[in-house]
């Protein structure tokens, strides 16, 4: 296939469209509150009112305002529809063709949720059909791997990746034009190419939605990099908990395989590039890439200790460059609009835009894109809309179990990498849970632990023990038994397993307790003094009695 076939087939979606397309959301959320009654429904009403060449029903992935689930869109009105149940089908199809208003309720797409963020990621999340590869082409997908193998070499997409600063979704924030260079410059003959799609941190689910949503973007990504590092195989590791993701993921590569955008000789080149999936059994653990290099070897998911890294000595040896679902997404709209388009974007040292999973105690739950450097305030009350039901924000933690809960004074902090760390908190993927007033923080603390002390490995002491213990003592102090000496054990445990844990599970598990130690210790304190004040109770009773 070259250029002028890719062109063509764009050209042939997007004239065969018809006057009127309802999009319905059938991405995971909205499926989950009905959304396929609602397709079959709004099929079997265009067709019993004899519009079927005036209007088509597209299935489109995530619209992000998901708390407001089955999401219904109609263009060119920019209609939205919210909320909706198979019975108000056949009075939007009655509306549109000039009947009364449907009994449907109306969203707005002008409200803050959608007007203050900034799409790349998200792009075409909610547009494009993620099980038809001509849909992707009309929004011209696979155009930038086109340019990258007949107007760039391999060092030049390295070049301009690195230029535009793009740092790693996954976690760790590592500058992925460095990675993706050192993985270049290895001299061997076989190298890989990893999507991380692990997702496994309580309340995140962007990556989830992408690979629903628009699965091509992540491949062509995938095939990018592949090219600039010299790789022939990829493997995108994803959760065996993500059943549709999965199911569109197998759909898009056999299309692109089909039409030769994956395969051999890509674009009548010499280039050279298969993607297979390897579906995870569900161990958070394996969101680390070492222990996702073991569990794709077929080996047990555990962690080893670095050096060497992955770019150097990754699957069976070889030299693996390892992103998550984001960065590569990033990928495409970076090599088609420029290093400095997307450099332009963000702060100093954090550019682009980030993907939140917005959840908790807030109003608009769903997806959600603000670029780097937004505040926490502008995304948690002016897009999520704040706490329902009239109540407070407390607090919001940022990077699931490896987080940390930042109180609602310091809402005004910027959303970067380097403001978040020295908060004691960190990006991590992006989920973002909301907390209000009723929240209990020792609780909250105590739950991730639980999370970290079940998905530990095992393989080193400090975190397979430490977690243990540090759960422990939450229990302790979190039922009013604990003591001021459990306080003081508590703080030295949680440092001794953040600098002795062999990976990043066990180095950042405590990260919630001492959060929540810092900006809500007055709550610690309290169950102390429920303790103390109970024990002198007990002692002035003993008294009476003798």
């Amino acid at each position: 296939m070259d250029l002028n076939e890719l062109i063509e087939l764009a050209e042939k979606e997007i004239l065969g469209r018809k006057p009127l397309r309802i999009r319905i959301c059938t991405a995971a959320g909205c499926l989950s509150s009905g959304a396929k009654a609602v397709k079959q429904a709004m099929d079997a009403a265009v067709q019993a009112a004899g519009l079927g060449e005036q209007m088509e029903v597209s299935e489109v992935g995530c619209m992000r305002l998901c708390c407001e689930g089955p999401l219904v869109a109609v263009d060119p009105e920019n209609t939205l529809y919210q909320r909706v149940s198979g019975d108000q089908a056949a009075s939007i199809v009655a509306s549109l063709n000039g009947g009364g208003p449907p009994s449907a309720t109306k969203g707005d797409f002008s409200q803050p949720f959608f007007t203050r963020q900034k799409a790349i990621v998200l792009e075409n999340s909610g547009l494009v059909e993620p099980e038809r590869i001509e849909s992707y082409l009309a929004v011209g997908g696979y155009q930038a791997l086109y340019k990258c193998l007949r107007e760039l070499t391999p060092a030049h997409v390295v070049e301009e990746i690195t230029a535009s600063g793009l740092r790693g979704r996954g976690g760790a924030g590592y500058p992925t034009g460095v990675k993706w260079g050192m993985v270049a410059k290895m001299p061997a003959e076989r190298k890989f190419v990893v999507c991380n799609a692990d997702e496994g941190d309580p309340g995140a689910f962007m990556d989830r939605s992408v690979l629903e949503s628009d699965p091509h973007r992540v491949l062509e990504g995938m095939a990018i990099a592949a090219y600039a590092i010299g790789a022939s195989q990829g493997y995108i590791y994803v959760r065996g908990e993500y059943p549709l993701a999965i199911r569109r993921l197998e759909t898009g590569i056999r299309q692109a395989k089909r039409l030769g955008l994956l395969g051999s000789q890509i674009f009548e080149s010499s280039f050279d590039f298969k993607i297979d999936l390897r579906i995870g059994a569900g161990a958070f653990v394996c969101g680390e890439e070492t222990a996702l290099i073991h569990s794709i070897e077929g080996q047990r998911g555990v962690p080893r200790p670095r050096p060497p890294y992955p770019a150097e000595s990754g699957l069976w040896g070889c030299p693996t460059l390892i992103n998550n679902v984001e960065t590569f997404a990033n990928v495409p709209a970076i090599i088609r609009e420029g290093a400095s388009w997307f450099a332009s974007i963000g702060t100093e040292k954090s550019k682009g835009t980030k993907v939140f999973a917005l959840a908790g105690k807030i109003k608009n739950t769903g997806l959600v894109e603000v670029p780097m450097g937004t505040s926490l305030r502008e995304i948690v009350e002016t897009i999520g809309g704040g706490a329902p039901d009239g109540g407070t924000i407390k607090a919001v933690q940022t990077g699931g179990p490896s987080g940390g809960c930042i109180p609602a004074s310091l809402l005004d902090t910027p959303v970067d990498y380097e403001s978040l760390a020295r908060l004691g908190s960190i990006m991590g993927s992006g989920g973002m849970i909301v907390m209000d007033q009723t929240t209990d923080m020792v609780d909250v603390a105590k739950f991730f632990m639980e999370f970290c002390m079940d998905e530990s490995c095992g393989k080193c002491i400090p975190c397979r023990a430490g977690t243990v213990q540090l759960h422990r003592l939450l229990s302790k102090i979190g039922s009013g038994q604990g003591t001021s000496h459990d306080l003081a054990t508590l703080e030295s445990l949680c440092e001794m397993v953040k600098h002795a844990s062999l990976c990043g599970l066990g180095q950042s598990a405590p990260n919630p307790v001492l959060s929540t130690l810092a900006y809500f210790r007055e709550e610690y304190v309290a169950r102390l003094r429920d303790h103390a004040e109970g024990n002198g109770r007990a002692s002035a009773a003993q008294s009476a009695a003798l």
